[in-house]
C-alpha cells in the first residue's frame, strides 16, 4: 500500500485547456488532503477503456486512483460505468463524476447545484420568478436543468439545434414542473426579455456567435456561458454587447468541484479563496 497522494484525474476531449488540477490543488492545500489530479485525453470512441484504465493505473510513489470528473463529451457515457447513480445524475442521465469505491462504482452530477451557487453566492442573482433560456440540450444542459427548477424560476425554454433532443430532456423532467412553465422552442423563435440566458450549446466550443437572437436579453439580463476561458469570449462579447450582464462558467467550474471534492473526501472547501486564485491565475497567464 503505497503512503503517496490519491490521484484523479479530468477525463475528456479536449481537456488540455481544464482548470480542474488547478481548482483541485488549491481544495487540497487548504483542506490538508493528500491527493495528486491530473488531466487524461480520451479517444473519442474510447471513453470507457480510458476511465477502466485510469482507475486500474499505478504511478510509482503515488496511491490508488480514487476517482475522476468527466467532461465534454462523455457525460452521457459516464452512469453506465456505475453500480450506483445519484438521483440527479440519474435524472439527468448524465454525470461528471465518478468516484471508484471498492463496493462499487459511484455516479453523480455536481454541474447544476455548481451553477445555481455560483449564480446565488458569486452572482448575487435571485432565481425566484425568473424567466430563463437554456440553449443547448447536451450534457451539460441535463445536468443543470433540474437543479435550477427547484429554484423557484416562473419559466424556463430549452431551445436547441435538434428540437427531438429538447423535446428528451424537457419531457424527462416533466414530473417537477408542477409549479412552473416548462417548455422547448427552436432557436431561431425561442422568445424574448428572459432575466437569466444560459449557454450550453456548442457554440462556445465552436467559437461562433450563440444561435439565439439578441431579443432573448431581457432588462438587467443576466447571461452566462457555462463555458470559461477563451471558449467563453465569443457569447460573453455578444452578451455584452447587447446590455446584457456577462458571465462566464468559471465560478460554476469551481463550486461544481467542491462538490466533488465532498463527494470523494466527505469535506467540503471553501470556494471563494480558489475563485479568487484562478481569476487572478488566468488573468496572468494571459
Amino acid at each position: 500500500m503505497s503512503d503517496g497522494p490519491d490521484r484523479y484525474a479530468v477525463l475528456g476531449n479536449p481537456v488540455a485547456h481544464s482548470c480542474s488540477p488547478f481548482i483541485h490543488a488549491e481544495f487540497a492545500r487548504q483542506t490538508g488532503h493528500h491527493i495528486r489530479y491530473g488531466r487524461v485525453l480520451c479517444p473519442m470512441d474510447g471513453f470507457e477503456a480510458a476511465v477502466r484504465g485510469f482507475a486500474a493505473s499505478h504511478e510509482g510513489g503515488a496511491g490508488p486512483a480514487l476517482g475522476c470528473n468527466v467532461t465534454i463529451p462523455f457525460k452521457f457515457e459516464a452512469p453506465r460505468l456505475a453500480a450506483h447513480v445519484s438521483a440527479r445524475a440519474a435524472l439527468a442521465q448524465a454525470a461528471n463524476v465518478l468516484h471508484f469505491a471498492p463496493e462499487g462504482w459511484r455516479a453523480d452530477n455536481t454541474d447544476g447545484v455548481g451553477l445555481v451557487r455560483d449564480l446565488q453566492h458569486n452572482a448575487d442573482f435571485d432565481l425566484v420568478g425568473k424567466r430563463v433560456l437554456l440553449i443547448g440540450a447536451g450534457g451539460a444542459a441535463a445536468g443543470v436543468l433540474g437543479p435550477l427548477m427547484e429554484t423557484g424560476v416562473c419559466e424556463i425554454v430549452v431551445a436547441n439545434r435538434t428540437a427531438e433532443r429538447a423535446a428528451a430532456l424537457v419531457e424527462s423532467h416533466r414530473a417537477m414542473a408542477s409549479h412552473m412553465s416548462l417548455s422547448t422552442a427552436p432557436l431561431d423563435d425561442c422568445g424574448t426579455r428572459f432575466d437569466l440566458v444560459l449557454n450550453a450549446s456548442a457554440s462556445s466550443v465552436n467559437g461562433v456567435a450563440p444561435p439565439v437572437s439578441p431579443a432573448v436579453l431581457g432588462p438587467g439580463c443576466l447571461a452566462v456561458d457555462l463555458m470559461y476561458g477563451p471558449a467563453a469570449d465569443v457569447f460573453m462579447a455578444w452578451a455584452a454587447a447587447h446590455g446584457a450582464r456577462a458571465r462566464d462558467g468559471l465560478g460554476m467550474l469551481v463550486e461544481q468541484a467542491a462538490e466533488a471534492f465532498c463527494f470523494w473526501r466527505g469535506v467540503r472547501p471553501q470556494t471563494q479563496p480558489v475563485l479568487h486564485a484562478l481569476r487572478a491565475q488566468i488573468a496572468r497567464d494571459a
